[in-house]
Parts: C-alpha cells; sequence; structure tokens
C-alpha cells in the first residue's frame, strides 16, 4: 500500500516553511511518486513556488502558536500566553482529529517543524514520527514560567510531546533540545540561489553599479521619516521580496514568482534582517554579509548572535535605529566587517531526506 508523507509546518516564521520545502525537495528527487500532504498556515503561494512538481496536497492549519508577533522584528508575550492556553484547551480534541487525518490519508510518516501536537497524533497512531528544528517550544517558553506560573503547563505539554518522537533532525545555532530522547545533527539545508543580476536590473530598472541591499523582513513599520532616511543612504538600492513593499526612488520590491527569494539574495551585496534560522542559512550558502537588529523576548537570540560573530561578516543594527531608517553606518561598516572565523557545512537536505525516506 501507498503510503504518504505528512509534514507539518508551524506558522511561527516564514523560515520554517521555506527549510521544510528545503528538505521536502531534496525528499522529492529521490522519491519524486511520493504523496506529500504539507500542513501549515503558511501561504501556498509562499510554499508552492519553492517546491518541485509532484503530488502535493496543501492544507490549511495551525498547531503550536510560536510568537505572537507585532512586527518581524518584535513580540507580544502576553497575547503569545493566551493564544498558548486556547490552544492547550483545544490539544487533547486536536491530537484525535489529527490521530483521524492521518488515518484517511494513508500517512507512513509524520514530520513536524515543530509543532508538538502532530507528533503526539503520529505516536497514538503507531507511525514514524520525526522532528526538525534548531529549537523547540518547551525551551523558548521556559524562562517566562519562571515569572508567570500560567506558563508551566504550556512547556510541560511541549515536553511530553515531543518526548514521543523517534528522532529530532537537529540543525545548526540549537539549543540543547532536552526533550527529545534521540537526535542527529545535521548541517545547512539551503542551496545557493543563482545570481541574476543583470535580469533583475533589466526587470527593475534597478543601477548594478549601487550595492544592492536586501531588506529581508515579512513586516517592518517604517514612517515617512524613516523612510526618507533610508532613500537618502547613497550608493545603495535597497530591495524587498513582495508582499513587502516601500515607495522610494532607491526602493525596488520583486515578485519571488519571476525571480525567487534565493536568487535574489544571491544577486544583491548585504542582507539587512533579524537573525533567524532561514535567513542565516541563507546568507551562510551565498557568501553574504548581514546587518542585523537584535530581538526582544526570544531566547533564541543570544545563540544567533554568537553563530553571526563565529560564521559571517555581520555588523550590529541597534533595533531603534531600524525603526528610524537609520542604515547609512551599518551598511558602510560592512566592508570592514571581520571575515568569518569558521565555514559552515551545507547539504543538510539531503542528509534529512534519506533519514525521511528510510522510516517510510
Amino acid at each position: 500500500m501507498k503510503r504518504a508523507l505528512v509534514y507539518y509546518v508551524t506558522t511561527h516564521g516564514y523560515g520554517h516553511g521555506a527549510r521544510s520545502c528545503d528538505v521536502l525537495s531534496a525528499v522529492l528527487r529521490r522519491r519524486p511518486e511520493l504523496t506529500i500532504h504539507l500542513i501549515s498556515d503558511l501561504p501556498e503561494s509562499f510554499l508552492a513556488p519553492r517546491l518541485p512538481a509532484g503530488d502535493i496536497h496543501y492544507r490549511k492549519g495551525s498547531f503550536d502558536v510560536g510568537m505572537v508577533q507585532l512586527d518581524s522584528v518584535r513580540v507580544d508575550v502576553p497575547a503569545t500566553l493566551r493564544a498558548a492556553r486556547d490552544l492547550l484547551a483545544a490539544w487533547p480534541a486536536g491530537v484525535i482529529q489529527e490521530v483521524e487525518y492521518l488515518k484517511r490519508v494513508k500517512a507512513g510518516l509524520v514530520v513536524a517543524d515543530i509543532p508538538g501536537l502532530p507528533i503526539q497524533a503520529a505516536h497514538r497512531s503507531g507511525l514514524p514520527a520525526l522532528a526538525v528544528g534548531n529549537f523547540a517550544w518547551d525551551w523558548i517558553y521556559e524562562p517566562f514560567a519562571a515569572e508567570q506560573p500560567g506558563w508551566q503547563p504550556v512547556v510541560d505539554t511541549y515536553r511530553a510531546a515531543y518526548a514521543d518522537c523517534d528522532v529530532l533532525l537537529r540543525l545548526p545555532f540549537h539549543e540543547p533540545m532536552r526533550a527529545f530522547a534521540r537526535q542527529m545533527d545535521i548541517p545547512l539545508l539551503a542551496r545557493p540561489g543563482v545570481n541574476r543580476r543583470e535580469a533583475l536590473a533589466a526587470h527593475t530598472g534597478a543601477d548594478p553599479a549601487t550595492t544592492w541591499v536586501l531588506l529581508s523582513f515579512s513586516t517592518l513599520e517604517w514612517n515617512r521619516e524613516a523612510l526618507d532616511r533610508v532613500n537618502r543612504v547613497s550608493g545603495c538600492t535597497f530591495f524587498t521580496v513582495r508582499p513587502l513593499v516601500w515607495a522610494g526612488p532607491r526602493m525596488v520590491a520583486v515578485d519571488r514568482h519571476q525571480f525567487p527569494y534565493a536568487d535574489v539574495m544571491a544577486s544583491c551585496d548585504v542582507v539587512v534582517t533579524k537573525p533567524g534560522y532561514g535567513v542565516m542559512q541563507e546568507c551562510a550558502v551565498n557568501d553574504k554579509p548581514m546587518v542585523y537588529v537584535e530581538r526582544e523576548d526570544f531566547r533564541e537570540y543570544p545563540i544567533l548572535a554568537a553563530a553571526l560573530k563565529r560564521h559571517f561578516r555581520s555588523v550590529h543594527l541597534p533595533a531603534h535605529k531600524l525603526y528610524r531608517g537609520e542604515l547609512g553606518e551599518a551598511l558602510a561598516a560592512i566592508p570592514y566587517a571581520s571575515a568569518p572565523k569558521e565555514r559552515l557545512e551545507a547539504g543538510g537536505d539531503d542528509q534529512a531526506a534519506r533519514e525521511i525516506i528510510s522510516r517510510m
């Protein structure tokens, strides 16, 4: 009997979706006939262009709350707790629903990046369950529990679910992830994009002689004064990937269906962003320097910041300067940033694919 791969992706951020597509693409290179059910509240319009043609079924669904975000940088901790409590109240019914769903689609394996509920549903269905990630929600929420007891049931629920996982494919820039009994470290998942600078210049009218800066955010609030400051940065052209669009003579918005994100990054000279696994692995495989801002109330940040200093040419930009559009000083410092002390290995997508297929 043909069995399906069921892949659950958190809606916390687009980086989780991008790296999940890296893994699934590697799976389909080996098993193009495989049926895949991809479940996430991330837009299908974001996921589908990153995947090859195949028997892929998209389903809307959210099985964790991540961190409720005000924008790409700032989070709302009280709102996250309220959402997490709602999730816990619905958790038992959600497990039953997913057990029935896995039976209906003839699942052979479940992979989660990195909600816990689907792992628990797989375990109760007698199915193998893998997780992919560099941090887990029990660890992210743990410091909040020390200050607000209402968080502890959330932490405990995630730890119990993660304990049902057969193996964690642990990515670089990771926390210990002790909730998982068995772990396997794998390298970066992403593959380099294609430098399409000439095609981008012809399509957008951007001056290829300027420094091309990719503003890698899904959302960011800039008022008129901030935009004016950005547009006054000399010698630079600023690129975004739609739906993020800003007005200005130096601003260029690119459609990801015409130019994939990885190709846009490969064509640019420097990336301005918040630290996250997705953008960091893309910068690593494309050998791009980073201007990065700090992330408040997110436990992963010190690990990512340490990795930036070790593995990347990078310059820190204080968040208050980002919101004021004061990018010039940080961008001017990039050519003088220290070279990476250590290069990162790639090929994790192939390794993950082998592990997944071996368990189907």
